[in-house]
């Protein structure tokens, strides 16, 4: 391979490196204080009652706490009638998937949590070899109140509003709701739904807190706000071409890997 990126000295080098590494103690700096203004985040009570099926049976919010005085939710895409997960949502719960044990005894529980019915969830979640805990939503309004599920009728009337701001009305592309090239419909294809469907759904981290027995809202992360949690940008972010993504949708399921 030609190379195609500029070349130094080790003096050079070291000389960049110290450089960088000043703007990298910045950011960490500018991170510790992030996570201390989430912590300081107003606490909201949960007034609303929320059924989930579990592995364990049915289930309250609170249940999902498993004993912990902390719950991290991560809204994973899997609509009721979808024949498989985001591949997004997948790459990120391949990440998290091996700390929920050490989260767990730190006072913390981790969930997925999803649309579709158990069975699904649990023939997927053996398929690519996960072992987190995984609840359907499927007969509660707990997406939707937590803005990671959107009706029909506010996609088409412009009612989303997602990661804190109120989007346009979706664009509707007869003939190519399930098709195309972009990366969103490429993504749909491999859940077996249209683009349409799939935009629907959305993912997600929402923090809460068991408090003398009473279930508040502390945190909600969008979009982007859940970059730190997709385990392999952390990673690529250091390789020396970074993400590399011109090629657009690179990543796949952990089983579907040519490679492996």
């Amino acid at each position: 391979m030609t190379i195609d990126h500029r070349t130094g000295t080790r003096e050079e080098w070291l000389a960049s490196r110290r450089k960088l590494l000043e703007a990298e103690k910045e950011l960490t700096r500018r991170s510790d204080e992030l996570a201390q203004q989430r912590q300081e985040l107003p606490w909201v009570p949960v007034d609303k009652e929320y059924r989930f099926d579990t592995d364990d049976g049915a289930a309250s919010l609170a249940d999902l706490f498993r004993g912990r005085s902390q719950l991290l939710i991560y809204h994973f895409m899997f609509g009721p009638d979808w024949e498989a997960g985001c591949p997004s949502c997948s790459a990120i719960a391949d990440g998290f998937n091996g700390i929920v044990t050490h989260l767990f005894n730190h006072d913390v529980a981790l969930s997925a949590v999803s649309r579709a019915p158990l069975p699904k969830l649990q023939a997927y979640k053996q398929r690519l070899g996960w072992s987190f805990p995984w609840a359907s939503s499927f007969h509660s309004d707990f997406n939707a109140d937590f803005s990671v599920w959107f009706t029909e009728e506010q996609q088409r009337a412009g009612g989303i509003e997602y990661n804190y701001r109120r989007e346009a009305v979706f664009e509707w592309r007869t003939g190519q709701e399930g098709g195309g090239e972009s990366a969103e419909a490429q993504l749909a294809d491999t859940c077996g739904t249209d683009v349409a469907d799939y935009h629907r759904d959305r993912p997600g981290l929402s923090a809460f807190v068991l408090d003398d027995g009473v279930v508040y809202h502390t945190y909600s992360a969008y979009a982007r706000g859940l970059d730190g949690l997709w385990g392999m940008y952390q990673w690529l972010d250091r390789a020396p071409r970074g993400r590399n993504e011109t090629g657009g949708v690179w990543w796949r399921r952990n089983d579907e890997y040519v490679n492996g």
